[in-house]
């Protein structure tokens, strides 16, 4: 007897993002049903929470070909491709009117809590790959359901899971007690509840990528305002050639032009670096904080913490599936080679699709941020090409799924993101491997710039 098909079965995309909606949209154009499941109210909800921070990515860059054409015959206007959106014009000027296209294939107020095969546990081999999958959530109501699919594509993101601050990955001692000074977030300086929080008041930032430059450049611009305002910038390495990113060489301008700000905010004195700096602790000196590295060196009394050390992905709820991830960032084992952070910033990093995505659990991916796990270092059209190729695997369109094309912009940064151990002034050789563009886009994926960002 012949295994029973499960091709009348949706294929259900986790998260209502950018990515998500993308999945969505090639699924359509393939003739697929999708249904996308979003734990938030709205389409794009992890956007909304950082509307004020402006991509450093332009409309050009951060709209999908199927999704377009999906929004086409609504009379859709394409922004202009030349400029910056915000998070809160890229939600709502083409997240939304495309969450408005697939209608009631999205299902809002939908958490996903478990995914597993069939009457399968991960244990279990016999008759594993002929099972569909369930997919269990709690709806906002707080009820529990169970939906069979075909296939599942993850692309819930990372926003919700952001590192602490602790130089070891796990929270320093005394970070949860002092939860009330501490954001994981870019502030909003034009909301006056947050502006109140840092004007005036000695923040230190705690990291070293875009989200970091982007709250420097805010704080500086707050310090020309308001008196007493500073920042106090934790860095676990030293500063090196590659401390503020491409600059004039990066391909992405405003990338480069935040990097720039961010320099200027220290050379300007309204922030200082500390070095070489792995928080371990996080104390009361009466109502301040004060932060101790491993060295045993004390910060001077702060007022806030902003931590921007980076995301990681959340795979709890992916415990009974057979994933095939690097032991240190969390992706998928064929990807991890290329996006590795302590190898790689420049120079050619092949492009990737659903060979590169694919589990030994067959049908399962996950793209977008996700698929990253802690590499910092993706953009929108990585994803869109993602999706677009796995899309076409799962409708068995394999030479489709195979001819992955693209090319993205060179960060014009020459020395490994992870190695932040080197001296403090240790200069690196910029060489000449960031000339020309390449397949790898090294940055962060998260929101970051004020000038540019994802």
């Amino acid at each position: 007897m012949s295994a029973p098909t499960t091709d009348h079965l949706p294929v259900v995309v986790i998260g209502a993002g950018p990515i998500g909606l993308a999945a969505a949209a090639h699924l359509v154009e393939r003739g697929l049903e999708p249904l996308v499941l979003e734990a938030g109210p709205t389409a794009g909800a992890a956007v909304r929470e950082w509307a004020h921070v402006r991509l450093f990515s332009t409309w050009g860059e951060v709209i999908d070909p199927a999704a377009e054409k999906l929004l086409a015959p609504t009379g859709w206007v394409r922004p202009d491709a030349s400029t910056y959106p915000t998070g809160g014009d890229w939600a709502e000027q083409y997240l939304q009117p495309l969450a408005d296209v697939l209608g009631d294939k999205i299902r809002f107020g939908a958490t996903v809590t478990g995914i597993a095969r069939a009457g399968r546990d991960r244990i279990v081999d016999s008759g594993r790959y002929e099972q569909p999958f369930t997919v269990h959530i709690e709806t906002a109501d707080g009820s529990e359901e169970r939906i069979t699919a075909r296939a599942v594509i993850d692309a819930s993101g990372t926003w919700t899971t952001p590192s602490p601050m602790g130089a070891d990955g796990l929270p320093a001692l005394g970070e949860k007690a002092a939860a009330d000074h501490i954001s994981y977030r870019v502030p909003d300086l034009n909301d006056p509840a947050e502006r109140a929080r840092y004007a005036g008041k000695r923040t230190a930032v705690v990291g070293s990528g875009a989200s970091a430059f982007t709250a420097l450049a805010l704080i500086a611009d707050l310090a020309e305002e308001e008196r007493g305002t500073h920042a106090m910038w934790i860095l676990r390495r030293g500063i090196g050639a590659n401390t503020y990113g491409g600059g004039e060489a990066d391909q992405l301008p405003a990338r480069g032009a935040l990097g720039l700000r961010a320099k200027a905010a220290v050379e300007a004195g309204h922030a200082s670096a500390i070095t070489g700096f792995r928080t371990q602790t996080v104390s009361y000196d009466g109502d301040r904080l004060v932060l101790e590295s491993e060295d045993g060196r004390r910060t001077d009394p702060i007022d806030e913490v902003i931590v921007l050390t980076g995301f990681r992905p959340d795979l709890s709820f992916l415990s009974e599936i057979r994933l095939g991830l690097d032991e240190r960032l969390q992706a998928p084992t064929a990807l991890a080679p290329l996006i590795d952070p302590n190898v790689h910033s420049c120079g050619t990093v092949y492009p990737h699709g659903v060979g590169e995505l694919s589990h030994p659990e067959q049908d399962v991916y996950l793209v977008g941020m996700k698929s990253y796990g802690r590499a910092p270092t993706f953009l929108a059209m990585t994803g869109y090409e993602q999706v677009r190729s796995i899309t076409a695997a799962i409708a068995g369109d394999q030479e489709a799924a195979e001819r992955v094309e693209l090319t993205l912009p060179e960060t014009g940064v020459c020395g490994g993101a992870g190695l932040f151990d080197e001296p403090e002034n240790a200069e690196q050789s910029g060489g000449g491997c960031c000339a020309a563009p390449t397949t790898l886009q090294i940055g962060i994926g998260a929101p970051a710039p004020t000038s540019g960002g994802c």
